[in-house]
């Protein structure tokens, strides 16, 4: 059991709710597929601005509640340099556009509409907005990077990852 205590005060520590078990480790048991993601992965963030890779993964794995990679890419946003206060707005981005460069707007409503495809499509408005901020090269690779995100959200979400243990640089 995780216990916190408020380092201020002389109180007893108060007990967090149990972590969960994971369903399973798949890592262990498809160790060529978590190679080829990481490399994958590594191939997509290329040429992309480390603070804008961490700010569109911690969005995209928070719209599909992969705590996992909530909590590995807001510390590493954290140790590339990101804000604390700009993470904190991200998951009402739209609603706070003024912490954020045009660019990163553009990155961000990129980011939600590969991520949840509710229309079953981008939008031509969205796109262009992306386009208008990004050449074409780099924004192929913050396609790809949306994209290597979110598979790796359906491997936390499945798999029921517990979040909390992971520190910056620990990559899998």
């Amino acid at each position: 059991m995780t216990t916190h205590a408020d380092p201020t005060t002389t109180e007893e520590q108060v007990p967090y709710a149990p972590e969960h078990t994971p369903r399973l480790n798949w890592s262990a048991h498809a160790p060529e597929v978590l190679k080829a993601m990481l490399r994958l992965d590594a191939a997509a963030r290329k040429g992309l601005d480390p603070k804008l890779v961490e700010l569109v993964k911690v969005r995209a794995s928070q719209i599909n509640h992969c705590a996992l990679c909530v909590d590995m890419h807001s510390k590493d946003a954290l140790a590339a340099g990101e804000s604390v206060e700009r993470i904190i707005q991200l998951s009402a981005w739209e609603e706070s556009a003024h912490f954020y460069t045009e660019k990163e707007l553009a990155a961000l409503a990129l980011t939600e509409s590969v991520t949840v495809l509710t229309e079953g499509f981008v939008p031509d408005a969205v796109y262009e907005r992306a386009a208008a901020h990004f050449e074409e090269a780099e924004l192929a690779q913050l396609i790809a990077a949306i994209t290597v995100i979110n598979a790796w959200n359906r491997f936390g979400v499945t798999c029921r990852l517990v979040p909390g243990h992971y520190r910056p640089g620990q990559h899998a």
